[in-house]
């Protein structure tokens, strides 16, 4: 009788693709900057990670941190080829460009991601524009007040839409200011820019860029398809209160108040125009739906972690 010998053969192709597919899935990274760095640890054992980069000297940074370093640029189309299917996860942090109504490099981007494949990308609470210090959910309509945040609604739309046509999951984070220990406006505080009168002054919102990565974790692997989330701590205080605040950690002078009329000539179009927007977002759905726990709930309790940690 002859014997079998089928298990002594070597494995054909087809079988040594399906072995590599057993491995960690791939999960791509545009953006990789500072939130981005703080991602790629939480990532690792679930994923194989790569990360684009139009600098090439960043590519030893990146690859240090545990990710397979991608030379290429959203603005060039050209240079994202060999991107194409390359991973069906994807974490979307790269801003628009800084100029145009449109956000060229979304569009550049969803020219090359497969089908089927699951999103997130890292928005902006500005595609609110001025709500007047109202407390509101991810349900508000987006009202853009300014071109910055005009381009990220573009991008929202350009994102949703490939989304649906490529059968894709897509959830959209929308972020307010990213604060740490590296991201506090020292620099500000000790130039003497002054701040707005209490009556002036504008509601803001915090996120800690450690906490920001972990909600990024949960969305992929929790967000519901086509979903906006409000990636915001539980802070509630104007932005004065918020540089008093940092001021007070480490032992710097609180910044003069000026009314409104006074300020637009003492400081940027940019500063200004985030002075010109007051608004409260509400958290409770990345807790009810993501399940998420802060680590800094707040900003007062962040700014005494990192003191105690000088």
């Amino acid at each position: 009788m002859m014997k079998n010998t089928v298990n002594k053969m070597p494995p054909s192709v087809t079988q040594q693709r399906g072995a590599r597919k057993l491995g960690r899935p791939r999960l791509l990274i545009l953006g990789c900057g500072d939130v981005g760095m703080r991602l790629l640890p939480l990532l690792g054992s679930n994923f194989r990670v790569f990360a684009v980069t139009s600098q090439p000297e960043r590519c030893a940074a990146l690859r240090a941190a545990g990710a397979v370093p991608i030379v290429a640029d959203l603005d060039r189309p050209h240079s994202l080829r060999r991107l194409a299917g390359l991973a069906q996860t994807i974490v979307h942090l790269a801003p628009p460009q800084p100029d145009g109504a449109q956000d060229r490099r979304s569009r550049n981007l969803v020219a090359i991601l497969p089908e089927q494949a699951k999103l997130v990308y890292i928005s902006t609470s500005g595609v609110y524009g001025d709500c007047g210090g109202a407390r509101f959910d991810e349900t508000r309509s987006v009202n853009p007040q300014n071109p910055r945040a005009r381009r990220r609604v573009d991008a929202e739309q350009v994102l949703r839409n490939w989304a649906r046509r490529s059968n894709s999951r897509m959830c959209i984070l929308r972020v307010p200011g990213i604060y740490a220990a590296g991201r506090l406006p020292l620099e500000r505080l000790r130039k003497g820019t002054p701040a707005l009168t209490a009556q002036d002054d504008v509601h803001t919102n915090h996120i800690h860029a450690d906490d920001l990565a972990r909600i990024i974790v949960a969305a992929l692997f929790k967000a519901q398809p086509c979903r906006v989330y409000h990636a915001v701590d539980d802070s509630d205080m104007k932005m004065g209160d918020y540089f008093d605040a940092v001021a007070d950690a480490f032992g710097l002078p609180h910044p003069a108040r000026q009314p409104r009329a006074v300020l637009q000539t003492q400081v940027s179009p940019m500063l200004l125009s985030f002075m010109a927007e007051s608004r409260r977002l509400s958290n409770r759905r990345i807790k009810n739906e993501l399940g998420f726990r802060l680590h800094y709930t707040d900003v007062q309790a962040a700014l005494a972690e990192i003191t105690a940690n000088k």
